[in-house]
């Protein structure tokens, strides 16, 4: 299981990647794992405002749906289109071309609270996932 630690992470197994004054967010490589074959990925519309905390979207898979929840507030200023028609990119490279919104950064501060690389990989050994 890939852990980067060039990203920041949710206890809702969210990655947040800081780019200027954006975030891009996916879904990290252990929910992928999780909920399996991904055949369908709920994004909001371009514009959108993001809470932190609060969904904002939807994947479903073969064994799930899960929700996705916003780990920064902002507007929406891209969705991944491409995962309308091929949402099994996030199970083979949900870090890179498996990303799903990226919106301007709000509230800067909110960075801080989410979990390191390191933090993360302990929630995974809480919940007995290996962690890389």
């Amino acid at each position: 299981m890939e852990v980067r630690d060039d990203l920041r992470y949710t206890r809702e197994h969210e990655w947040v990647r800081r780019e200027g004054g954006e975030f891009v967010v996916g879904i990290t490589d252990y929910a992928q794992e999780q909920l399996s074959d991904i055949v369908f990925v709920e994004l909001p519309a371009v514009g959108t405002e993001l809470a932190a905390g609060a969904a904002f979207g939807s994947v479903e898979a073969v064994k799930a749906v899960s929700d996705l929840f916003a780990p920064m507030s902002g507007a929406v200023t891209a969705v991944n289109a491409a995962l309308g028609d091929d949402p099994a990119q996030v199970n083979r490279s949900a870090y890179d071309e498996g990303w799903m919104v990226r919106a301007r950064i709000a509230n800067p501060s909110q960075w801080d609270g989410l979990l390191t690389a390191e933090q993360y990989r302990g929630l995974l050994k809480e919940l007995g996932g290996a962690g890389a």
